[in-house]
């Protein structure tokens, strides 16, 4: 396993990540003010949560978008003030979709997926869910103003 105390293993994993966070972004369909070269958060190699700049309110946070051994997603900042509410408010959603996926229904407001394999990829999703959450509840992930 790669050393992620190592800065510049760290900063190449933030440039694989912030690409992949473009590329999501872009396949979404989501227009955007810009991306930090840093992300606002982050658990490496796991994890990384990215602000992403609103176009209506140029120098603000518009959106967070996830990246890392999970599937990307991005949630509103009207919904989710800092890194830590975004990452609990992608968790919960994904909890929600696994409950969905495991009975082999569709989300009905979200998707994830082609859908084709859905009952098995439900448990995996649950299970970045599960941890996502652990990490939220932990004090010590997160810079003191996020508590």
């Amino acid at each position: 396993m790669e050393d992620f105390d190592n800065p510049e293993v760290e900063a190449q994993w933030f440039l694989e990540r912030r690409e992949a966070v473009l590329a999501y972004l872009a396949g979404e369909g989501i227009s955007h003010g810009g991306i930090d070269g840093d992300p606002a958060w982050h658990v490496a190699p796991y994890v990384s949560v990215w602000s992403v700049g609103s176009l209506a309110h140029p120098g603000s946070v518009g959106w967070w978008a996830i990246s890392g051994d999970l599937p990307h997603d991005y949630v509103s900042a009207d919904n989710a003030k800092s890194p830590r509410e975004a990452v609990e408010a992608i968790a919960s959603l994904w909890q929600e979709a696994a409950r969905y996926m495991s009975r082999g229904e569709r989300h009905p407001t979200f998707v994830i997926g082609s859908g084709e394999h859905d009952e098995e990829l439900a448990p995996l999703l649950a299970s970045r869910a599960e941890l996502l959450l652990e990490w939220v509840a932990d004090p010590d992930a997160w810079d003191t103003d996020e508590c």
